[in-house]
């Protein structure tokens, strides 16, 4: 089986409301999981760019990076133009704090966006490797408040 190598960028969009930390989730629509917007990045672009970009695309909002929060990989099967493939995935994330948008302006690829308490994003994420990267990212925020 061909083997197909993957990056992708990132990033946990946060905002504070009522006191309360929150960060955007989406639900793709060809899974229909919830989990962190996160796409590929295309020649030219710098992870960074590319997880801004991401966000931007997949949630409907301007952020900007705070800091590099984590990189994660694996590997799964798919077809997804033609026979099955290995695919092998790096993906870049970034904490981001929110500037402007709506999340119901995010594109074709979501069901939905929306923002959600961060310890709610922990249980409602489909994978433990993002589950972790929010309690990294509640970790940062807490001790920079």
């Amino acid at each position: 089986m061909e083997t197909v190598y993957q990056v992708s960028a990132g990033g946990v969009a946060h905002r504070t409301k009522n006191g309360l930390t929150e960060v955007v989730v989406i639900q793709t629509s060809s899974e229909g999981r919830w989990q962190l917007p996160k796409g590929i990045i295309d020649a030219g672009e710098t992870a960074e760019t590319a997880a801004l970009r991401e966000v931007r695309e997949e949630a409907g909002i301007d952020c900007e990076v705070i800091e590099p929060l984590d990189e994660i990989e694996y590997w799964f099967v798919a077809a997804y133009d033609g026979p099955k493939k290995r695919y092998h995935k790096k993906v870049h994330f970034y904490l981001m704090k929110f500037l402007k948008g709506d999340v119901n302006d995010h594109d074709h690829e979501v069901i939905e966006a929306r923002w959600v308490g961060i310890d709610e994003a922990e249980s409602m994420l489909a994978f433990d490797s993002e589950k972790k990267l929010i309690v990294k990212a509640k970790n940062i925020l807490e001790a920079n408040r």
